[in-house]
């Protein structure tokens, strides 16, 4: 049994995410920013057979994850799932930014992830084999060489170099860092278009979660656990 910490748990894939892990008997730390109007995650918080912890945190508010670190307390964590995200402006071309809007991505996509892993790396350092995977996305690995929604692309890329940076600090502690692309899902984020349900990636990235080894530390998995190019 593991202890988790998801976080943007309160749709898409975060949502599912939370339910995959619970169902298999994890403690589920779910924080969203907010849990009043969280409706569905509150459902499934509610049923007795699952153990799930609904935390406040708005990941683009420092005080607000160093607030829900100190609600949650000195805990032992063994998991962080940085999953909240956001696609980024609708003008976000080369030709055409929306640097206010790149600007908020970045913030989401990129710096709140380190934060986090900041923040709750006390919590990581109290478990066996503490393990931090950010969801991000294929779009922005280097090798896949397309140009649209090129702020969300940046700060993907952004984010895999943090985390491979995280990696390389963390791995004399024994806490493994790797970054994982979703799959293209069924979400507000990906549309009613997209390749599969978001209950079959989290299936994926708990199987991904499961396979994590500082040893292997840092690795950019597609959501099926095969890797994918930097």
């Amino acid at each position: 049994m593991l202890t988790v910490l998801v976080t943007g748990a309160s749709r898409g894939i975060g949502l599912a995410l939370t339910e995959s892990l619970a169902n298999r008997g994890d403690v589920v730390i779910a924080t969203c920013r907010d849990p009043d109007s969280a409706t569905e995650l509150q459902a499934l918080a509610a049923r007795d057979d699952i153990d799930i912890d609904i935390v406040r945190m708005d990941v683009t508010d420092f005080a607000s994850i160093e607030a829900a670190r100190e609600e949650i307390g000195d805990i032992a964590i063994d998991v962080v799932v940085n999953n909240a995200g956001v696609i980024g402006p609708e003008r976000q071309s080369t030709l055409d930014m929306d640097f206010d809007g790149w600007r908020a991505c970045f913030e989401v996509n990129t710096l709140a992830p380190l934060k986090v892993a900041q923040v709750f790396l006390s919590n990581l350092r109290l478990a066996e084999h503490g393990r931090i995977l950010t969801v991000s996305s294929r779009m922005g690995s280097l090798s896949y060489a397309l140009s649209d929604k090129i702020a969300y692309r940046s700060s993907k890329a952004a984010v895999n170099k943090v985390m491979q940076g995280l990696a390389t600090d963390l791995k004399g502690e024994g806490i493994a860092v790797s970054v994982c692309h979703p799959g293209w899902v069924k979400t507000g984020m990906g549309g009613q278009g997209a390749d599969m349900p978001a209950d079959r990636s989290a299936a994926g990235l708990t199987r991904i979660i499961d396979r994590m080894r500082v040893a292997d530390s840092p690795r950019f998995y597609n959501y099926d656990g095969s890797e994918l190019a930097w």
